[in-house]
């Protein structure tokens, strides 16, 4: 479900292979949900059940899921598998088994992927872009969002405020975990969760960059 899932791909495969199931991605992460079910169906499997997995921190409603496998469903030309979904989000590999106990299926009749509060563009000032390229998350990107967010959130800072945007490899890896700030045109290296606080107050709320961390441009 969410981005730092991604970053659990090897457990979430080995689990699957338990399990005779596949792994595919909300986001961020391929094989994407719609491409899985996809196949799945072209295979000929006339039943699926899906089953929503939060490891890491700040992932989409469980809502998000049913939402993309209706377009799916809808979507689907020739014929469609009877897929189901489990009510509840797994927390942990060792929840899955009771998570399958309750499932709902899918009608079709689920809320669409268009909302009348997501048409327009956000009224940000700056848009924050964390690197979740492979040297970053290796070196604790997931960390630094967290932190980011957490101390955003303690500062009253939302999307209208600032948007926050995960990316693949910003370049300077060697300086992971890489963010920048745009548009300011300030980069940010080994930016740990004491450093994503700093860039949060002093940076995004008092508009100082944080020169202990900047990197030159």
């Amino acid at each position: 479900m969410s981005v730092s899932d991604v970053d659990r791909r090897d457990a979430l495969l080995a689990e699957a292979r338990s399990r005779q199931a596949s792994v595919a991605f909300l986001q961020m992460g391929d094989p994407s949900l719609s491409l899985e079910l996809t196949r799945l169906a072209d295979s000929g499997v006339s039943s699926i059940t899906l089953v929503g997995v939060n490891l890491g921190p700040l992932a989409p409603a469980h809502s998000w899921l049913r939402r993309i496998a209706a377009h799916w469903w809808r979507e689907r030309a020739g014929e469609r598998p009877v897929v189901t979904v489990a009510t509840r989000l797994v927390t942990s590999l060792s929840s899955v088994d009771d998570v399958l106990l309750d499932l709902k299926p899918i009608t079709g009749s689920e809320p669409g992927l268009t909302s009348a509060a997501r048409k327009d563009v956000t009224g940000h000032a700056r848009q924050v872009l964390i690197c979740r390229g492979p040297r970053c998350t290796a070196a604790g990107s997931e960390d630094t969002m967290r932190a980011l967010i957490l101390a955003m959130m303690e500062a009253g800072l939302g999307d209208d405020d600032v948007l926050v945007t995960h990316t693949g490899c910003q370049f300077p890896c060697n300086r992971a975990p890489v963010v920048s700030v745009q548009p300011d045109d300030v980069w940010y290296g080994a930016v740990d969760p004491a450093a994503a606080a700093m860039i949060v107050h002093d940076h995004l709320v008092a508009g100082s960059p944080v020169e202990s961390h900047r990197l030159p441009r």
